[in-house]
């Protein structure tokens, strides 16, 4: 009996450890069907969001959705899961950013709100994304006025800024040749003053996105009447007196020019546009002022009605009037020619030594009457220093030349003959 029972023990203990496996194996195996029968599976669809994403770059791809969350939970939590119970993330903090259509596998990364919630499966696993540089550079602003009305011609279009930042993916940007304001044309004419959104297009007009624009508006200004435009010089105007120790050394204005708008025959007239006046009353130094346009009736501005207005003084050390004959220059013989005034007041600036020195010849005032045709002329005299002397004022500061012809001298052929005697 001794011996049955030692062979049914070595029968037990032979190849025990592959038996011993074969337990553990199937007791897994129960484990995963008993867990398998208990999970669950969430139905609805959880958004993939991005975390870590780098500053510098822009995410291209759609990251889509989470579906078919299987867990294990007890019952009552169960019942209560929702579309906030989840969440779905990516993390970019390993992604690369490359321009073009390079993509990056990632993991996803699917948690849930209540921690007695187990996690077993989802769909997808795994998503690719595509990570753009992100760059930034400045474009041109263009006006696109579409289709123009018949009989209307649209003046060219006055922008709040001529140019903008662009900024976004580099396989955008560098796309990105220009942005476009779309404004319509009334048939009715009327002028367009409207804050218009920007477009941002490459070299063919298409639009190009995402691209991130700014300012992302522009004020457009287009004046569509009848009336026609011209670019005159702006004459700047000042007066009053500046401290007496000072004078006037230059004026300068700016912008120089501007263009205005009008009836034809009232801009056929228009040489410049004044600007107000510039007073300099009192004034030890320079004197900047920005001042409005004096336009004339009928007559507006495109853009600024207002221009900068820069007076230069210089000192001034002593001064002194003079009244001094004209001299004609450049007289003909076969000439007659009249003055308006023989002498002129000349108003001297310099030292006092050069001042009190200063003798009738030191200097003299012309008017220079050379080729002109017989009838009258105003001309500005000009008044001839040494360069230790300031001209300072001048009054009259134009006189007028009446220029007629000579009458012919009687020739010798055209006496009288001598009486014969008797």
């Amino acid at each position: 009996m001794s011996q049955n029972v030692a062979r049914i023990a070595a029968r037990i203990v032979r190849n025990w450890p592959l038996k011993l496996g074969s337990v553990v194996l199937a007791t897994f195996l129960y484990a995963g069907l008993v867990l398998s029968q208990n999970a669950q599976v969430w139905p609805g669809r959880i958004p993939i969001v991005a975390t870590n994403q780098p500053t510098n770059a822009v995410l291209l791809s759609n990251l889509g959705e989470v579906t078919n969350i299987r867990y294990f939970a007890p019952t009552d939590v169960a019942d209560r899961l929702g579309s906030l119970s989840f969440t779905a993330t990516v993390d970019l903090s390993t992604a690369t950013p490359k321009a073009g259509t390079a993509f990056a596998t990632v993991q996803v990364h699917v948690q849930a709100a209540d921690p007695r919630v187990q996690i077993l499966d989802f769909d997808p696993q795994l998503v690719q994304v595509q990570l753009d540089p992100l760059i930034s550079k400045n474009v041109p602003v263009e006006v696109d006025k579409g289709t123009v009305p018949a009989g209307l011609q649209p003046q060219a279009a006055v922008l709040s800024v001529n140019s903008v930042s662009v900024s976004g993916p580099a396989s955008v940007v560098r796309l990105t040749t220009a942005v476009i304001a779309r404004v319509v044309i009334q048939p009715s004419g009327l002028d367009v003053d409207q804050q218009v959104p920007l477009v941002a297009v490459d070299a063919l007009g298409n639009a190009l996105s995402p691209v991130k624009i700014d300012p992302q508006t522009v004020r457009v200004q287009i004046r569509v009447g009848s009336q026609q435009t011209r670019t005159v010089p702006v004459n700047p105007k000042f007066g009053g007196v500046p401290n007496s120790g000072f004078q006037v050394s230059s004026v300068t204005v700016n912008p120089t020019a501007v263009t205005v708008e009008g009836d034809a025959d009232a801009l056929a007239s228009l040489n410049q546009i004044d600007t107000g006046t510039v007073d300099l009353t009192g004034a030890i130094g320079d004197v900047t002022r920005v001042v409005n346009l004096v336009l004339p009736a009928g007559i507006t501005t495109i853009g600024s009605g207002t221009v900068s207005v820069t007076v230069r003084l210089r000192p001034v050390t002593a001064s002194q009037t003079f009244s001094v004959g004209i001299v004609l220059s450049g007289a003909r013989d076969d000439r007659l020619y009249s003055l308006s005034v023989d002498q002129v007041l000349v108003t001297l600036g310099g030292s006092p030594a050069a001042l009190v020195g200063i003798q009738g010849q030191t200097f003299s005032v012309t008017v220079d009457v050379d080729g002109l045709a017989p009838g009258i002329h105003v001309l500005t005299p000009t008044v001839n220093l040494p360069a230790s002397l300031t001209l300072i004022g001048l009054a009259p500061t134009t006189v007028s030349v009446t220029i007629s012809v000579a009458p012919a001298s009687p020739s010798p052929s055209s006496a009288p003959p001598a009486s014969a005697g008797p």
